[in-house]
């Protein structure tokens, strides 16, 4: 089978889940991604999760989730037997994907400048939290502070969600630009520098929202819209999403055979008119979804080709029968839990996790004797704390 990158090196330098799911991505199409790690400090990663014993064995379930199909390696790159040997693989690379602070690798001396010299067709992806130019260019920074500094938690209502979407988007933000600048190098054979920031993925998911702020003039205020509302019913909430005009209509117009008859709403024909009459709907609605349960309501809308769904939990949608029935979870390896592997398909070649999580330098020494160095060469990286 061969699939989108195959035969694409990767050289992933990250740590904890933006960067580790940028190259998962590219790993699960293909990609020969290889993790290098520091000697002394294994990803953070690794150690968290809900099972203590994959914790204590640096397998945890979070690491797992982005670090299957890869190979593992130790390399310290503050030495120079661990630089040299990353030079060395640089020479057969495609990719290098890392999150390391803005300019520490330039330090150290193999930084953009220094690689694309060893090899010109060289993509270079650096990850960080606000990018590698201007005033918090060397601020650390991981999911839950960008959601706090981009407006995220504020348009919340002082909450943050509790998930790291900023990290996973970033991490999809950075897979969609390597895979671009390897489709631009096919046509004109060079190499490409990627600079990609949390924080402008987090204010691109509310692309929207930025623009509303930034347009000159008067702001109104936004309208809470009926159509995309969530109602209590008899046992639970149910989740409305119906914000056109026609979908109103059919709507009201499907809720009066239930003897629940708003001739007024149901003849709306304007975003305008839905936005002027939004208030009243929502109150009129709050009644009538008390009178059945959310299950009762989902199953109702469905038959009538409307949007809509009862809020579940994580436990009840991971057991929803649609999975089966996708492409998106395959075993994390023999007999342990299905893990996500990608949120889409292929009619054919698509993605597919090849070999399990690697443990910590599980392959160090099978990618030194790639490079053709021989046991005494590996003894001494090892003696020098390279490896």
């Amino acid at each position: 089978m061969s699939r989108a990158f195959s035969g694409v090196r990767v050289l992933d330098l990250t740590h904890v889940l933006a960067g580790p799911f940028a190259a998962y991505q590219l790993g699960v199409l293909g990609a020969d991604v290889i993790k290098i790690e520091p000697p002394d400090r294994p990803d953070f990663v690794r150690g968290r999760g809900p099972d203590p014993e994959l914790n204590r064995q640096l397998r945890g379930i979070n690491y797992q989730v982005q670090g299957g199909g890869k190979r593992a390696m130790t390399l310290d790159l503050r030495t120079s037997g661990g630089r040299e040997v990353f030079r060395a693989l640089v020479r057969t690379a495609d990719v290098v994907v890392e999150n390391y602070r803005a300019g520490a690798l330039d330090r150290l001396g193999v930084g953009y400048e220094d690689l694309s010299a060893i090899n010109p067709e060289l993509i270079h992806c650096s990850m960080t939290g606000y990018g590698r130019s201007g005033p918090r260019a060397e601020v650390n920074a991981y999911d839950n502070v960008v959601q706090a500094a981009s407006g995220v938690i504020a348009r919340c209502d002082g909450h943050k969600p509790n998930l790291a979407f900023i990290d996973y988007g970033s991490g999809y933000n950075a897979a969609f630009a390597i895979a671009a600048a390897l489709y631009a190098r096919t046509r004109d054979g060079r190499g490409q520098r990627i600079d990609c920031a949390m924080f402008d993925t987090a204010l691109m998911l509310m692309g929207p929202a930025v623009s509303a702020q930034l347009h000159p003039g008067v702001r109104e205020e936004p309208v809470q819209e009926s159509g995309l509302g969530a109602y209590e019913t008899a046992d639970g909430v149910f989740v409305l999403g119906t914000p056109t005009p026609d979908q109103n209509r059919r709507l009201w117009s499907a809720l009066a055979t239930e003897g629940h008859p708003h001739p007024r709403f149901e003849a709306l024909s304007t975003l305008d008119e839905l936005r002027e009459h939004s208030d009243a709907m929502r109150d009129a609605l709050r009644e009538i979804f008390r009178t059945q349960s959310a299950a009762w309501w989902e199953e109702w809308i469905h038959r009538r080709g409307l949007p809509g769904e009862r809020v579940r939990t994580l436990a009840e949608a991971v057991d929803e029968e649609q999975l089966k029935h996708r492409p998106f979870l395959q075993p994390a390896q023999d007999g342990d839990p299905p893990v996500p592997v990608a949120a889409f398909g292929f009619a054919h070649d698509g993605p597919s996790r090849d070999r399990p999580a690697p443990g910590f330098g599980e392959h160090t020494v099978e990618i030194l004797q790639e490079l053709g160095l021989s046991p005494a060469d590996i003894d001494d990286l090892r003696a020098e704390g390279a490896i």
